[in-house]
Order: structure tokens, then C-alpha cells, then sequence
């Protein structure tokens, strides 16, 4: 099993170079960073894990400039988010982005999808809120078009784009690895069946029910049984945990870094060596 991380990166934290740095010496397979692009203070949408939002939530660092750094100083630590606010962004931007970092480091970008809880900060972004994840599947598909081979046109209800050059590709010439991060339901796995190779779920609970529920939306919709993959997100390990997971089948699994200074997150990456 592959032993990924991720951490609220921010001002106050360890710098993206000197984390990734050590968490390839040491041999993690990944770096996972998450996005807000601000938080309005004056907000009514409650923190979903409750209690009051914590101070790492209005500083983060844009993942994708971060990853960036990553990249320039290893050269096999997988890069992700975990997750972009695809509704937040122009897609044929974000598409460039995504594309040029996935070129850049040779093919170690994985796309994280997420829909977003607060409220305020999508409205801020035009986000009608009832129809984000109807917006969040068109722009998925309108940056597919934009990194297909050929010049590709796609119109959706939101957003298109005609056929266009549109360079550099995504290392490989298609997509990047795609997850898509959300709590369990038809809708979700909807969405991972349409545009995703597998699922971000968060801490990874009840994977035990939710597995074989995402495995017929995934047949369902023709894609190869072999080929989904499931990546339990932002957990506190255990070995009983990870045990679980591995005999579920899951092959990577993301660790939660605490949003720390550099000497607090070095001790917990020597516990989290017990795992690798």
C-alpha cells in the first residue's frame, strides 16, 4: 500500500520544498494540499467537522504554486490536490494549470475534485450553490476537451469551449489520475462513473457498505471493473485501519499532517514511518 500525505501548507507551517524534500528521502508516495481561496468572515455555513473553523483555513497556500515547488525538488514524490474547487475556477485556466504542472513533473499530478461546503466563499465566486456540482461536471468536461489529443469541442449547460490548441498535454496526452472527493451517494459516484478514476473519500469510513454501491454506478456506466480506485482521504492511521483497507483492496491511502511548524510535522512523518 501506497503511503501518501497532506497538510494544510500555510504562512505559519514547514515550506512546501523542505516537506517535500523529506517526504521523499523517506519514502512517502505523495503529497496531497487542499484549497480555499479565502474564507469570508461575516459566514453562516457551519464547519462540518464542528466547532469553529481552524485558523489553517484562511491562510492556505494555492495548492498548485506549492506542488510546483514540490516538483522542482524531487523527482518521484506523487503531487495532488485534495481538493480543487473546480467551480471556483475558470475551467480553460484551470486546464492550462493542471496540464502545465502534470507536463512539469513528469506525470505525477493528481487531479482531486471536490464541490466545496462554505457557502460564502463559493457565492463570492459567482457559484450558484444548488447547481455546483452540476457546474463542477461541465467544467471537468470541458478541461477533458481541452486536454484531448485533437482539437475538441464541448458545450454543456454552463460552460464550453470549441475546438481548440491547447498545449502543453497532460504528461501521458489524456486526463491526469482524477478523483473525486465527497461523502457517499448516488450523485457522487455519479460523477466519479462519469469523469473520475476513482474516489477520495474523507477518513475512509464505511467503505465496507459504500464499496460495492460504487462499484455498480461503476460498471454501470461500462468503465473496466479493474480500473477503479479508492483512496481513503485525510486519515489519522492505525495499524487495524490500514490493515482493513489493504484487505478491502485500496492501494494508496493519504495520512493527515498536522498544519504545524517544521519540527511538529518532521515527528509526526518519523511516527508515520512505522507504516511505510
Amino acid at each position: 500500500m501506497r503511503i501518501s500525505t497532506t497538510i494544510f501548507l500555510t504562512d505559519e507551517t514547514i515550506a512546501p520544498v523542505r516537506l517535500a524534500r523529506e517526504l521523499e528521502e523517506r519514502g512517502f508516495a505523495g503529497l496531497y494540499l487542499p484549497e480555499h481561496t479565502h474564507i469570508p468572515v461575516e459566514r453562516t455555513t457551519p464547519y462540518p467537522a464542528g466547532g469553529d473553523l481552524p485558523r489553517e483555513y484562511g491562510r492556505t497556500l494555492d495548492p498548485f504554486v506549492a506542488l510546483a515547488q514540490a516538483a522542482a525538488v524531487t523527482t518521484r514524490l506523487g503531487l495532488g490536490t485534495g481538493i480543487t474547487l473546480v467551480t471556483q475556477h475558470d475551467p480553460i485556466a484551470l486546464a492550462k494549470q493542471i496540464a502545465t504542472l502534470d507536463f512539469v513533473s513528469g506525470g505525477r499530478f493528481t487531479l482531486g475534485v471536490g464541490f466545496g461546503w462554505n457557502r460564502e466563499e463559493a457565492a463570492d465566486h459567482g457559484v450558484d450553490w444548488p447547481a455546483r456540482r452540476d457546474l463542477a461536471r461541465d467544467r471537468m468536461h470541458v478541461m477533458r476537451a481541452l486536454w484531448a489529443p485533437e482539437p475538441t469541442p464541448y458545450k454543456g449547460d454552463f460552460t464550453s469551449v470549441r475546438p481548440s490548441h491547447a498545449h502543453p498535454k497532460p504528461f501521458t496526452g489524456a486526463a491526469p489520475r482524477t478523483l473525486v472527493g465527497g461523502a457517499a451517494g448516488p450523485v457522487l459516484f455519479s460523477h466519479v462513473a462519469d469523469y473520475a478514476d476513482g474516489w477520495l473519500p474523507i477518513g475512509g469510513r464505511g467503505l465496507t457498505e459504500s464499496l460495492p454501491v460504487l462499484r455498480a454506478a461503476w460498471e454501470g456506466a461500462g468503465r473496466d471493473p479493474k480500473s477503479l480506485q479508492v483512496v481513503p482521504y485525510a486519515v489519522l492511521p492505525s495499524p487495524g485501519k490500514l490493515g482493513h483497507y489493504a484487505e478491502l483492496g485500496v492501494e494508496e491511502v493519504v495520512l493527515q499532517l498536522p498544519p504545524a511548524g517544521e519540527d511538529e510535522v518532521l515527528r509526526v512523518l518519523d511516527e508515520y514511518g512505522r507504516y511505510l
